[in-house]
């Protein structure tokens, strides 16, 4: 399987990815709070940070290429479609980064170049 050099990218989250971002948010926080912060991420710029920072910022693992869903994005790669980018929440209390949606895109990426700069909105 050859690696490609550049990965595309859309040049805002597309609208599904909020809502999966809402849902994972409410099993952290409460319904009003998870409501203000994808407002926020809705009206939020968006800004790039290195794969490998996001990893570490956040504390989770990385997902193999064997997952299901980190395959599918990395074919979505390899065949030059964009991916949508990452939405991410500064968690005061922990002090990591929650990596409300994109998770498998982030794992797919870093398998290819964890320098890479990922499009992302964090609030």
């Amino acid at each position: 399987m050859s690696k490609r050099s550049e990965i595309e990218w859309l040049l805002e989250p597309e609208e599904k990815v909020y809502a999966a971002a809402e849902s994972y948010l409410s099993l952290l926080y409460k319904s009003q709070q998870v409501k203000e912060i994808v407002a926020k991420l809705r009206k939020h710029s968006m800004t790039k940070f290195k794969a490998k920072d996001i990893f570490r910022a956040s504390g989770l693992s990385l997902l193999g290429v064997s997952n299901y869903h980190v395959e599918k994005d990395r074919k979505n790669i390899q065949d030059g479609n964009s991916l949508s980018p990452i939405l991410l929440v500064r968690d005061q209390q922990s002090g990591k980064v929650i990596i409300a949606d994109g998770y498998h895109r982030l794992c797919a990426v870093y398998s290819f170049n964890e320098d890479e700069l990922i499009p992302c909105k964090i609030v």
